[in-house]
């Protein structure tokens, strides 16, 4: 069964890279422009790996991840981090938040999959 996946970024062309590196690999692939979308999204479909940005307008990926810890269906969800933060105090934030794994940008394809297949036990 295809994994499937939800990038929430508020850059159009930073979404397409990582549908396309993810689709690449046999992944199924969702997009949201923010962390509302996202919400929305994850709570409208059950995903295998939220993969968001940290820096976004209307709501930021910690806020996001903590609303998405609360809810029961999303608390096991593994969610990685795709941000340029790379401030240790923010990682220690995001992963007391709930996040599973932590990438910088810009990334390169194959390190994406190699994260997504980590997380996802594949």
């Amino acid at each position: 069964m295809t994994a499937s996946i939800l990038t929430v970024d508020d850059s159009p062309s930073l979404r397409m890279a990582v549908r396309a590196a993810l689709t690449g690999a046999g992944y199924s692939v969702a997009e949201a422009a923010d962390g509302i979308e996202g919400l929305s999204k994850a709570a409208a479909t059950r995903f295998d790996l939220i993969i968001t940005d940290l820096n976004m307008p209307n709501m930021d990926g910690l806020t996001m991840i903590r609303e998405l810890r609360r809810s029961p269906g999303q608390a096991g969800v593994p969610i990685v981090f795709l941000t340029t933060e790379s401030d240790d105090s923010v990682k220690m934030e995001a992963k007391s938040a709930g996040a599973t794994g932590w990438l910088v940008k810009p990334f390169n394809a194959d390190q994406l999959v190699r994260v997504a297949k980590k997380v996802l036990g594949r």
